[in-house]
């Protein structure tokens, strides 16, 4: 793996100062082993993570900054500073800024599986669409869900 268990990660600062572009938020890895990976993540606003499911991972957000709005296993939630939001492996979810303001949030998956390797792959891909991402995602066991109908 590409970082130590001991030690200090600064802020505004990543491993080995890696920095991605993944739809348009910028994911900056904090840790990174076997066991689990975390990231910072920086929203614009508009953007968002379409829904999705990890199947051998459970996923965390702690916001920082702004507020999220979700879809969490077919309900909808909101989140703001401080929440923590818990995303069991195999619950469908999707992460959308709908406001007008910037949002920062810590991420972490546990166990970290392929996704380090996804956010490179789809930082490296010449061009982000859709049909791209989707199929990406699906080599390294992350599922996109299809749109609703009339979507």
């Amino acid at each position: 793996m590409t970082s130590e268990i001991t030690g200090i990660t600064r802020a505004n600062e990543g491993i080995q100062g890696i920095s991605w572009n993944i739809l348009g938020q910028t994911y900056v890895p904090k840790h990174h082993t076997d066991h689990s990976f975390s990231w910072h993540a920086t929203f614009p606003p508009g953007t968002f993570v379409p829904p999705h499911i990890h199947p051998d991972q459970d996923e965390y957000l702690y916001l920082l900054e702004g507020k999220l709005d979700f879809m969490l296993g077919g309900a909808d939630a909101q989140a703001t500073p401080g929440d923590l939001v818990r995303l069991g492996m195999g619950i469908p979810h999707g992460i959308f800024n709908k406001s007008d303001q910037v949002v920062k949030v810590l991420f972490w998956v546990s166990p970290t599986q392929k996704l380090y390797d996804l956010f490179w792959g789809i930082h490296n891909l010449k061009e982000q669409t859709p049909e791209t991402v989707v199929a990406l995602a699906a080599e390294h066991n992350i599922h996109f869900l299809p749109p609703p109908p009339g979507a």
